[in-house]
């Protein structure tokens, strides 16, 4: 199977008044957990990083690597299986596609803690990159520019093992209450990451998930087996393509 790289295409973003809900309930969140930290300690709203998938391929499919934080692991999940990739895994194999989903995300990962892995992450072979990282970095309010030299060395790193391995990237938006200019450009980082490196760019991974309180756990930001099965379809919309190719 030939492998054609996919352009980025520039999609907007949608704003509607689920997503400003889940941006209040973790803004309300972030600022009880930020209470209880201690003085000058900066406090994640994401829980402690977890394996939560096995993060080598146990078949000789092509993999699809998922790298992300604590949405693409499947936090309070009953079976990891229910989070977003491993929907899409019951996709790949009800259509017969020779390709094997491959779960690296870890809960409460940033963008320099992903990079710190990324290397061993990459030992295996891979056919295609789904980068999920940055919203802990716009919950602590890191420079923009640190997470998104962060994301690019990450990219780099993929593009270094093969160039020709196309990469998702899955945009993020934050709550308001990180101030209008920081969440604006925090939103753009992603599309500019993409159209620098020739990405596909998932514009919010959250879209009609985000607020919505019956598809999300009782944190109000964790999605549920339901909510999950509605970011695979935000992300087979884009990755169904490029395995077709």
């Amino acid at each position: 199977m030939s492998k054609t790289k996919q352009s980025y295409t520039d999609t907007p973003l949608q704003t509607n008044p689920n997503f400003l809900k889940f941006c209040y309930l973790l803004a309300v969140l972030l600022l009880f957990s930020c209470k209880e930290a201690p003085k000058g300690e900066k406090r994640e709203v994401a829980e402690p990083k977890e394996v939560t998938e096995e993060t080598v391929a146990t078949t000789n499919n092509k993999v699809i690597l998922f790298f992300g934080d604590s949405l693409t692991a499947g936090y309070g999940l009953d079976d990891t299986k229910d989070a977003y990739p491993g929907v899409i895994q019951t996709k790949i194999d009800s259509l017969g596609y020779p390709y094997e989903v491959v779960n690296a995300g870890l809960s409460g990962e940033t963008t320099a803690g992903g990079l710190g892995r990324i290397n061993w992450i990459l030992a295996q072979d891979i056919s295609v990159f789904v980068l999920e990282l940055g919203a802990n970095d716009g919950l602590r309010g890191t420079a923009l520019s640190e997470t998104k030299s962060n994301l690019q060395g990450i990219i780099d790193a993929v593009r270094k093992k093969d160039a020709n391995i196309p990469i998702i990237l899955t945009g993020m938006q934050l709550p308001p209450n990180m101030g209008k200019d920081y969440t604006t450009k925090f939103s753009q980082l992603f599309k500019d990451l993409a159209e620098k490196n020739d990405l596909v760019l998932v514009p919010f991974l959250l879209e009609n998930v985000g607020g919505v309180a019956q598809l999300n756990q009782a944190d109000g930001i964790h999605p549920t087996a339901a909510g999950h099965q509605i970011l695979a379809n935000n992300v087979w919309l884009y990755l169904k393509p490029i395995l077709e190719q």
